[in-house]
């Protein structure tokens, strides 16, 4: 016997107000298992071809990761490796589509993939999708953000550029990396995992999540932190929405709840406390 994590896991999707859905995401959290993980995409390159990319990128990956999970300890013995090449892996897919398909040229896709293995977060980000973790009351994302946002909010601060410009300009959400069947300029996938406490909450999301200030996620969860993931999951989406932004992108998000640990024989099976899926638009 030993002790394991459990978790409470809920995830949203909602178009927003665009005309059709780019994001993509998977999730598994098998109660008793070593391995969890989240797999979300955010494709870019217009209709037919963004919605396709990003689910490419999400099977891919998530194939990849599931195939890994049944032995957990070759998993993390080489977890970053086995991250990077399925990352690389999904990128080779897309090239393979746009030369089957040209009319998808141009099409790409961000990720991040959050993996809980025996209680220690890994991941592996490429784009500008969030990763947070919030811990003791307080909200941090802990991927690196692969667009012009944080050169652009390090200008303000270095008064080079007022906020409200920084805050507007038109070049924020331009990648400075994705997934798009070519070389990949940058990757963050850290060595050193986070290792996971009790009451822990865990955000793996898309940009459409942004809409919401960081101080207001950071508020909702401290009201929330409580509840089950479902219902903060709920909560966002209705605070997202509620917004009225005639230009809400789509969001996708997933909210991992740990709920402390609880004996567990090795290699358990069974289903997770939560899997639920909220879809809106």
């Amino acid at each position: 016997m030993r002790e394991m994590f459990d978790f409470d896991v809920a995830s949203a999707l909602s178009k927003g107000e665009r005309a059709y859905q780019e994001d993509a995401i998977l999730s598994d959290f098998a109660k008793g298992s070593d391995v969890g993980f989240v797999v979300l995409a955010d494709g870019m390159g217009g209709h037919a071809a963004g919605d396709v990319a990003s689910k490419i990128v999400v099977t891919e990956v998530y194939s990849e990761l599931m195939f890994h999970k049944g032995d957990a300890d070759a998993f993390e013995a080489e977890i970053n490796a086995r991250l990077h090449a399925a990352a690389m892996a999904a990128n080779g897919c897309l090239k393979e589509h746009m030369d089957a398909y040209p009319e998808t040229s141009g099409m790409g896709a961000t990720l991040v993939a959050s993996v809980v293995l025996r209680g220690n977060l890994y991941w592996i980000s490429i784009g500008d999708s969030p990763l947070y973790l919030f811990r003791d009351g307080i909200l941090v994302q802990l991927n690196e953000d692969h667009s012009m946002a944080p050169q652009i909010d390090f200008m303000a601060k270095s008064g080079l550029l007022a906020p409200e410009e920084a805050a507007n300009h038109p070049d924020r959400n331009t990648l400075t990396s994705v997934l798009f069947g070519a070389e990949v300029s940058k990757v963050d996938c850290p060595n050193d995992p986070v290792a996971l406490k009790d009451r822990d909450i865990l955000i793996v999301a898309s940009d459409g999540l942004q809409y919401l200030p960081k101080d207001a996620i950071e508020a909702a969860l401290r009201r929330n932190r409580k509840r089950q993931s479902a219902e903060i999951v709920d909560d966002l989406l209705h605070r997202l929405l509620g917004l009225n932004n005639p230009e809400l992108d789509n969001v996708s998000f997933s909210v991992v709840k740990v709920l402390g640990k609880s004996a567990q024989k090795p290699k358990a099976l069974g289903l997770g406390l939560q899997a639920e899926m909220r879809c809106v638009g």
